[in-house]
């Protein structure tokens, strides 16, 4: 059975988080995923940690598998050669260098589209390739603080705050994979390939949604409200008699249920409380009076009770609590597989479930340039000739 991306061959220059993750996931399609890396291994994230398994970082374990590795010089005239015979049979090509970069290596995206006019070329930058930063370095925590992320993560006593994984890199992934799809689809029209220009900057902006909209049209500067919704109330966590839980009430149907629940129906008819926005204007005295209660009983306790009912809500859950999930389980979200250096690795699996042509894990994340020789032996070199390339350090 062929992966809903099978055929479809990407040349990927790309390292670190953004670009890997977007390439993980099209070889999770089937998609045939070439990661190409400086010899010994370029890619900053075969370094961070610890933790390391037999030497190998957990970091790159993460969004690498699926993928075959080549090592090349592309600064090196017969390096440049290799990755443009490959540039001929791929259908894109995929790298995060600051802009300018790929220009100066002389593989652009004029210099590609010449070889191959059908490729489909994507940028990923912190900045983008136009404007006043096109040039700056872009790391994800500096994009989430850039962003506007960090103004409105935390509260008023912890100040700004980023997300807990570089949320700005997997955003940024996530748009240039649609992105990638998207151009590969018009092509089957047009017969034509295109440019990608994706940054982080540009993602972690568009993350904004209802906070950057609700200052675009009232022109207030939201606030930092840490675990408290900006437009709906309760929709929060809540301490319990054991531990702490989030509480999503989304419509006054569910916030009249919960007050059954809790036993308090008075509270439903309170003037203050009566609709969502009278529970936005009254947010703290509605918290006070509803902690009160969560305090009465376990987390266990009030998830049955909110599931019976149909309140939305779920326990504050550790790494340790998901791996042993049940729901994660059944979907297999955790995945287990064969690494020649690293051994048996577990890695989070894919949440693309497709019934016809499913995801497969084919690949454990290479070693640096563990297929070399394979694929320069199927672009028509010879043994003798990958000897000279590696004693000339090209590969």
């Amino acid at each position: 059975m062929s992966g809903a991306l099978a055929g479809i061959k990407v040349l990927d220059l790309s390292r670190v988080l953004a670009g890997p993750f977007c390439t993980m996931i099209l070889g999770d399609l089937g998609a045939e995923i070439i990661k190409v890396e400086a010899p010994g291994g370029s890619d900053d994230t075969r370094k961070w940690g610890p933790p390391f398994q037999k030497g190998v970082s957990a970091y790159y374990l993460c969004a690498n598998r699926n993928k075959k590795s080549l090592t090349v010089n592309l600064k090196s005239a017969q390096g440049k050669v290799i990755i443009q015979k490959l540039v001929k049979q791929s259908d894109v090509m995929i790298h995060n260098f600051k802009s300018g970069t790929m220009e100066r290596l002389g593989l652009g995206y004029e210099a590609i589209r010449q070889i191959n006019p059908e490729m489909i070329y994507c940028s990923i930058t912190g900045f983008g390739e136009t404007g006043p930063y096109k040039h700056l370095p872009g790391y994800d925590f500096i994009i989430q603080a850039m962003s506007g992320l960090m103004s409105i993560t935390g509260d008023d006593k912890s100040g700004p705050q980023k997300v807990g994984v570089a949320i700005t890199d997997v955003l940024t992934g996530l748009y240039a994979c649609i992105g990638i799809q998207a151009a590969l689809i018009e092509r089957q029209h047009s017969g034509s390939g295109q440019k990608l220009d994706i940054s982080l900057y540009d993602s972690a902006v568009s993350s904004l949604v209802n906070i950057a909209s609700n200052y675009l049209i009232s022109g207030k500067i939201p606030e930092r409200l840490g675990n408290y919704h900006a437009n709906i109330v309760p929709y929060q966590t809540f301490q319990t008699k054991d531990g702490e839980m989030v509480i999503a009430v989304g419509n006054d149907r569910q916030f009249q249920t919960l007050c059954q629940i809790i036993q308090k129906p008075e509270l439903a008819e309170d003037p203050r409380f009566l609709s969502n926005p009278d529970r936005v204007e009254n947010r703290h005295e509605l918290t006070s009076l509803l902690q009160a209660e969560f305090l009465n009983h376990t987390t266990n306790h009030w998830k049955e009770l909110c599931h019976r009912y149909s309140i939305p809500c779920g326990p504050i859950q550790s790494l340790e609590d998901l791996v042993d999930d049940p729901q994660l389980k059944e979907r297999e979200m955790f995945v287990t597989g064969k690494h020649p250096t690293a051994e048996e690795i577990t890695m989070v699996g894919s949440p693309l479930k497709l019934s016809r042509t499913p995801v497969d894990y084919r690949k454990h994340p290479p070693d640096p340039g563990e297929h070399t020789e394979d694929i320069l032996l199927s672009l028509g070199y010879k043994k003798e000739e990958l000897k000279e390339l590696k004693k000339n350090k090209v590969i």
